[in-house]
């Protein structure tokens, strides 16, 4: 079991700022790994989303107890960046600078990190929803990352990949098919796929969390007995994701299999006493899930 001080203290717990001055990131280290959390900026996203066809009364009670509007969300982007002796990893590659305004700030965040977009060894998408992978590309459809080697689950690659995604996949994430498809043609000469339980990189292993999307895919870095699951959009949020767990969200694809997984992935967490980075969980995403009586909780690093 990690030790507390370690995880808090001694693994070199370090808060910054970017370049707006916002929260950008706190790290923590194992053994030769460092990893990062970088903030790419956050999402503005109707409530609607995520909350309709839920109980009110229940839904409204969780809201308020986080302090979060039923209206409006506005759900932070944590990139995990992984550094060790060979290699400098990112995990999803954020917005870019065409999906958000609010969003698409990796590049000026990671420089704050010491890193630079031609540092990254290897681009490995949790999956390839626009805030996870339209920041390949800059504004003259360049790659940002040129000398990295790119890495995705097969099945996520099948699915963004086939023709039909677009005519199937709702009118409402049509552009998501058509934005995903682009991308990773863009990179086709340089990708590597990987399957559930393989190693993608040493001290990092695949773990399938489908539901958000066919192939979302978590990743555990582990050194010894001490590790940290890179969460991607499995559990995605801080309120109702944790709260209700096993109840269906709008922001999956499959909200059955969504719910399945997420509850799968959180008993695990727990039980297995794995540290977590999520993509969307706030204070940069990095901290531990408590089981409580009645659902979970997202405790943040403390800086």
């Amino acid at each position: 079991m990690m030790d507390r001080r370690n995880f808090m203290l001694g693994l070199g717990a370090l808060p910054f700022l970017g370049m707006n001055g916002a929260f950008a990131a706190s790290q923590m280290q194992l053994g030769s790994k460092l990893i990062t959390s970088v903030s790419d900026g956050n999402l503005v996203l109707p409530g609607s989303m995520f909350f309709d066809n839920l109980p009110t009364d229940e839904v409204d009670r969780i809201l308020a107890e986080s302090g979060v509007s039923k209206d409006e969300v506005r759900p932070p982007c944590n990139l995990t960046l992984l550094r060790d002796e060979t290699n400098t990893v990112l995990f999803d590659a954020g917005s870019g600078a065409s999906f958000m305004p609010t969003a698409g700030e990796i590049v000026d965040n990671l420089e704050a990190t010491g890193v630079a977009p031609d540092d990254v060894t290897h681009v490995v998408f949790t999956h390839a929803h626009p805030d996870h992978i339209w920041g390949i590309l800059d504004d003259f459809d360049d790659l940002v990352f040129s000398q990295a080697d790119y890495m995705i689950s097969t099945p996520e690659w099948e699915y963004w990949t086939d023709p039909n995604t677009v005519s199937t996949i709702g009118e409402e994430r049509a552009s998501f098919a058509v934005g995903a498809s682009r991308r990773l043609e863009s990179i086709s000469d340089k990708i590597k796929f990987f399957n559930d339980g393989e190693e993608v990189l040493p001290g990092v292993m695949a773990h399938m969390t489908p539901g958000h999307t066919p192939g979302h895919t978590s990743f555990e870095i582990r050194d010894g007995t001490n590790a940290i699951m890179v969460g991607g959009d499995a559990i995605g949020n801080h309120h109702v994701a944790l709260a209700r767990p096993d109840w269906h969200s709008g922001s999956d694809q499959d909200p059955e299999l969504g719910a399945s997984t997420r509850v799968k992935l959180l008993d695990k967490l727990v039980a297995d006493d794995i540290a977590l980075l999520a993509f969307h969980l706030p204070e940069g995403g990095l901290g531990r899930i408590e089981k409580k009586a009645d659902g979970y909780r997202f405790v943040p690093q403390e800086i």
